[in-house]
C-alpha cells in the first residue's frame, strides 16, 4: 500500500508509509491512529481512503471499509486494487454475488492481479460456481506458481469432481513444498491416499517449527484417520483426544448459548402465523448435523431428471442477514413484526439469488446443513418448499463428526463429547417440535432405513418432494456430479449397510454413550 500517493506532501506521504507498514504488520489500532492525521488532511483522496478501508476490515468494521473503498472506487473506478479490496470486504459482510461483481472487475481491469484471481476462486467456491472457481485458482497458479493456498483449493474441487488421482497429486505438490501443511495431509489421509508408512513424516511434521497450530489440529486428524483404516482403534482415538484438546482453544463453544438462542427462534416462531400460498414450489432444503446422511440423500434427488443438486448454498442465511441489517436487529428479533408481504418478499429475494439452479430443471436442494435451526423461516417465506432433515443413529452422527476434521466456524462443539451430546440434544428437540408446528412440511430421512430398505425410502422421499420416482435414484452414484461435502468421495460408492464406526471403538466410546443417553436411536423415542 506503499506506491501511488500522489498529492500528498512529503510529510504526509512519510505518515501514510508509516501508517501502511503497521497494517501490514497486523497492528491495525497502531495504523488507525497514524492515519488520523491523513484522514482530517485529505479525507477525499484515493489512496487515504483505500488505507482507511483495510484498517477498517482488520478491525472488523466490514461495513465501515466497503464504504471508504466505495468513495475511493469514485474517485479512481477503474483501479483493480481497489476493487479487489470491495470484494473481499463485501465477502465478510455476506453479499457475495456483488463481492464476486467486484473481484470480476478486478481481473478484467488487470489481468496480471493474482490476488485478485485467488480471491475471485474462494468466493466461486462459496458461491457453488465450481468451474468458474477453478478457472480462477488455475489462473492463480500460472501467475504465481507458489501460492499454495491456491493449490490446497484446487485439490479440494479436483476431489469434490471425483479426480482422486489429481487431487492427491496436487497435495503432494503442496507436501513437497510445505511438508508440515496439514490441510495437505489431511486431505491424503481422507481419500485414503496416506497410509502407515506416512505416519512418521506427519509426526515430523508435527514438530516442524513452521508449521502452525492449525497445521498440527489437521496432522492430527490426519493420523488418527489413518490408525483408523488400520484398525489401530485405541491409538486413534488418543491421537484424537490430544488434537480436540487444541482444536478447542481455536474453536470455543458455549452450549447454553446456543441453546438459548435456538429457544428464541422457536420462541419466535411459535406466534408466528404463515399462509398456503405456493411460493417456493421446487425449492428443497436438505437439514442435517454433519455426517448424518444430507449429501446421500441429495444425490438421490439429484440423479432424478427434474432436480439440480446445489450443494451448500449460503443463500438463505445472507437473506436473514440482508434483513438483520436494513432492520437494525439481530435475527430473530424481528420475525414478530414481519407482516405477510414482508415474508413474500425474503422468498422472492431467496429466490432471486438461487434462480440459476433453476434454469434447467424445475426443482433444486439446497443442502445447507444448519438449516434445520430456520425450518421456521423457510415455512414463512416459502411456505411451498421442502424441508427434508436427515438423522443417523445419534452415536454414530456424533462419533463420525468428532472424527472429522472440520474448520468451519460454529463447529467449536465437535470437540467434546459433552457438547457433541448437547449439540445433539438440540437438534433432536428443534425437529421434534418443527415437525409438530409444521405437519406435512418437514419430512425426516432415516439413514439407517434408507440403508436397509433403499426402494421403499427412495420412492417415499420422491413423493415427499412430488416428484414420480425414477430408477435414476436408485443408482445415484453412477453420475459424475460434483460433491461439496465432506463426504464427496464415500457417496460415491454403492450403498452399504456396514458404515457403522462405533462398535469397533466398543468401551472407548462408553463416555458419548453415556453424554447422550440412549444406544441406538430405536430406543431414542
Amino acid at each position: 500500500m506503499t506506491g501511488g500517493i500522489q498529492g500528498l506532501d512529503a510529510q504526509a506521504q512519510a505518515q501514510y508509509a508509516r501508517a501502511a507498514d503497521a497494517l501490514t504488520a497486523g497492528k491495525p489500532r497502531e495504523a488507525a491512529a497514524l492515519a488520523k492525521v491523513l484522514v482530517e488532511q485529505a479525507p477525499e483522496h484515493p489512496d487515504v481512503l483505500h488505507l482507511l478501508a483495510g484498517i477498517r476490515g482488520r478491525l472488523g468494521d466490514h461495513a465501515g471499509a466497503v464504504n471508504a473503498v466505495r468513495q475511493a472506487l469514485h474517485a479512481r473506478p477503474d483501479d483493480a486494487t481497489f476493487c479487489c479490496t470491495l470484494g473481499k470486504q463485501l465477502a465478510a459482510i455476506g453479499q457475495l454475488d456483488a463481492a464476486i461483481e467486484a473481484l470480476q472487475r478486478a481481473c478484467a481491469l488487470q489481468p496480471e492481479l493474482a490476488m485478485a484471481w485467488y480471491n475471485l476462486g474462494v468466493l466461486q467456491v462459496r458461491a457453488v460456481r465450481f468451474n468458474e472457481a477453478e478457472a480462477a485458482l488455475r489462473r492463480t497458479l500460472e501467475l504465481v506458481p507458489d501460492n499454495l493456498q491456491a493449490r490446497l483449493q484446487l485439490a479440494d474441487l479436483l476431489k469434490m469432481a471425483g479426480r482422486v488421482d489429481a487431487a492427491a497429486a496436487t497435495w503432494r505438490e503442496v507436501l513437497a513444498a510445505r511438508p508440515a501443511s496439514g490441510d495437505a495431509w489431511w486431505g491424503l489421509a481422507e481419500l485414503g491416499q496416506a497410509g502407515d508408512d506416512d505416519i512418521p513424516a506427519m509426526q515430523v511434521a508435527m514438530r516442524d517449527p513452521r508449521a502452525s497450530e492449525r497445521d498440527r489440529i489437521a496432522l492430527g486428524f490426519a493420523i488418527a484417520r489413518v490408525l483408523d483404516r488400520s484398525d489401530r482403534c485405541a491409538e486413534a482415538m488418543g491421537v484424537l483426544k490430544e488434537t480436540h484438546a487444541h482444536a478447542r482453544k481455536l474453536q470455543p463453544w458455549d452450549a447454553a448459548a446456543f441453546a438459548r438462542g435456538l429457544d428464541a427462534v422457536l420462541a419466535a416462531f411459535a406466534a408466528t402465523r404463515v399462509t398456503g400460498a405456493a411460493c417456493g414450489h421446487g425449492a428443497i432444503f436438505i437439514a442435517s448435523l454433519p455426517r448424518s446422511g444430507s449429501t446421500l440423500t441429495e444425490q438421490v434427488l439429484a440423479a432424478h431428471s427434474q432436480v439440480e443438486a446445489s450443494g451448500e448454498l449460503r443463500d438463505l442465511p445472507q437473506v436473514l442477514a440482508e434483513e438483520s441489517r436494513q432492520r437494525g436487529r439481530h435475527y430473530p428479533e424481528w420475525v414478530s413484526s414481519m407482516a405477510e408481504d414482508d415474508w413474500r418478499r425474503l422468498g422472492e429475494r431467496y429466490l432471486e439469488r438461487t434462480a440459476r439452479w433453476r434454469e434447467r430443471k424445475p426443482f433444486f436442494t439446497d443442502k445447507l446443513p444448519g438449516n434445520w435451526m430456520h425450518v421456521g423461516v423457510i415455512r414463512a417465506m416459502l411456505p411451498g418448499a421442502k424441508v427434508i432433515v436427515c438423522r443417523r443413529d445419534p452415536l454414530e452422527t456424533c462419533f463420525s463428526c468428532y472424527r472429522q476434521y472440520m474448520t468451519a466456524d460454529g463447529q467449536g462443539w465437535t470437540h467434546r463429547f459433552e457438547d457433541l451430546a448437547a449439540y445433539w440434544n438440540v437438534f433432536d428437540r428443534a425437529l421434534w417440535q418443527w415437525q409438530a408446528r409444521y405437519p406435512g412440511f418437514v419430512y425426516t430421512q432415516e439413514y439407517e432405513t434408507l440403508l436397509a430398505e433403499p426402494e421403499a425410502s427412495v420412492r417415499a422421499l420422491l413423493a415427499f418432494c412430488g416428484l414420480p420416482f425414477e430408477d435414476a435414484c436408485l443408482a445415484f452414484g453412477a453420475g459424475s456430479r460434483e460433491v461439496r461435502s465432506p463426504s464427496a468421495m464415500q457417496v460415491r460408492e454403492p450403498l452399504r449397510r456396514d458404515t457403522a464406526r462405533a462398535p469397533r471403538y466398543g468401551a472407548l466410546l462408553d463416555p458419548l454413550r453415556s453424554a447422550l443417553g440412549v444406544i441406538d436411536i430405536q430406543s431414542a423415542h
